[in-house]
């Protein structure tokens, strides 16, 4: 995770340009209002609780970049992030989700995300404790040692340390990993596990899992258990890093950075903006906008780790806006978002600098993929350029569905040999411009075939 303070809006254009072709105008709106949010937070004093987000709308066909940007700049801050779908919240009273589960939804990825640093942090120190533990399993001090303190230079003490050490020693390098001891079973509670509610008891958030604890509270086993010295580190491990990391820090931690730092991608924003007026499935559209409506202003959010405030959540939404159009939505929501980018369709050129540019373009994801049957996979330069003009011709053909188009088109053209694999007579592929052409313009040509394959 880069920190944050480094992150100018030059540099996150920068981190973008690796994974996402063009879309300028859109990294840079996502840049300075992620670069806002850690200005706002460099203010002391009244004026700090006064500066909003300024919330994005994202504009254009699918496939040209709108979920990547989102995902990347997720990854770039280790924000909390999530990332959901408009068409699948309906107005209360209806079935289906209600829009307060996305901050429900958040807090639990950040509660996650919080503990996984935590863990990092504390593992070390927890795994030295463990070692301790199965140390006193395997070289117990005698009863007499114990009742008696002998002073620590004594012969006994310091045979018990000499003997000690070399079992650490071996222990460390793994030599006791399969040896079976005896531990006492633990009191720590009901098992962990995790309870999932149904999705009409949401609204609700109730910890069905700590319920159950606080029910039964013990089983009342006191049989000792027998496991491999392997195994018994990791329990141990695993126990003392659940007692070093409070519970109380780790929520009021992941409640702070969701309120500072959230970040809520809404996708399909236009499924719910109302383009008839006459009721219908309309009425309940207008009524998950005026649901968000207070969300996305600033409210109190409950969950089951306490009121959560929106006020400083960024909410970045998304929308093809093909039958409808960003006016399409309630006034007031418009209102919440008031930076607008509209994304380019895609274009030859930019495929092919899809195709070869970015650290994950697909054709080094089906190189290593070649590469992991013993195939070396080639591609000529005409051959790029040939796949990405089918590229461009199919999206003008048939629906503009932009880079996702390529996935199709490279999927026809390699189908053959993905199937062929592993195979003793194929060694080396060479993709050339001759190739795409005899195995993509038939499919290209035949409407049906078009419509069905690509």
């Amino acid at each position: 995770m880069n920190q944050i303070e480094n992150l100018t809006p030059q540099r996150i254009v920068e981190e973008l340009d690796k994974y996402i072709i063009g879309q300028n105008q859109a990294k840079r709106s996502v840049a300075i209002a992620l670069r806002n949010r850690w200005r706002r937070q460099q203010i002391s004093g009244d004026m700090k609780g006064e500066i909003i987000p300024n919330n994005i709308i994202l504009i254009g066909p699918t496939g040209i970049g709108k979920t990547e940007i989102a995902r990347r700049i997720c990854k770039l801050t280790g924000a909390p992030f999530i990332k959901v779908e408009a068409s699948k919240f309906t107005e209360v009273g209806y079935v289906g989700r209600d829009v307060e589960s996305m901050v429900r939804e958040l807090m639990a990825n950040a509660i996650s995300q919080v503990r996984d640093r935590m863990v990092e942090e504390v593992k070390p120190q927890a795994h030295d404790a463990a070692v301790e533990m199965v140390l006193d399993i395997l070289l117990p001090r005698g009863k007499r040692s114990k009742k008696s303190n002998p002073a620590t230079d004594s012969p006994e003490a310091l045979r018990y340390q000499r003997s000690r050490e070399k079992m650490r020693t071996k222990l460390l390098t793994g030599s006791l990993d399969d040896k079976e001891i005896e531990i006492e079973p633990e009191h720590d509670g009901f098992p962990i596990f995790e309870v999932m509610p149904n999705p009409n008891m949401e609204m609700l958030d109730i910890d069905f899992s700590e319920m159950l604890s606080n029910l039964m509270p013990g089983r009342g086993n006191s049989r000792k258990q027998n496991l491999s010295v392997s195994d018994a580190l990791k329990r141990f491990t695993e126990s003392e890093i659940n007692r070093m990391i409070s519970k109380e820090k780790l929520t009021e931690t992941a409640k702070q950075s969701v309120e500072e730092n959230g970040i809520i991608f809404i996708d399909e924003i236009d499924k719910i903006a109302t383009t008839d007026k006459h009721g219908g499935i309309d009425v309940s559209r207008s009524g998950v906008q005026r649901d968000l409506l207070p969300i996305i202003e600033g409210s109190m959010v409950p969950t089951k780790h306490g009121m959560i405030d929106t006020a400083h959540i960024l909410f970045i939404a998304a929308g093809a806006f093909h039958t409808a159009k960003p006016s399409d939505l309630i006034p007031e929501l418009q209102g919440r978002f008031p930076i607008r980018v509209e994304l380019n369709s895609l274009t030859q050129g930019d495929f092919e600098r899809i195709l070869t540019e970015p650290e994950n373009s697909l054709t080094k994801q089906y190189r290593a993929i070649f590469r992991s049957e013993g195939v070396d996979l080639k591609f000529a330069p005409e051959a790029i350029k040939e796949i990405a003009r089918f590229g461009a011709l199919a999206n003008e053909k048939m629906e503009d569905i932009g880079a996702r188009r390529l996935h199709t088109i490279m999927n026809a053209l390699l189908d053959e040999f993905l199937f062929a694999m592993p195979s003793q007579d194929l060694k080396t592929v060479k993709i050339t411009k001759k190739m795409v052409s005899e195995r993509l313009t038939p499919v290209i040509e035949s409407d049906d075939l078009s419509r069905f394959i690509l």
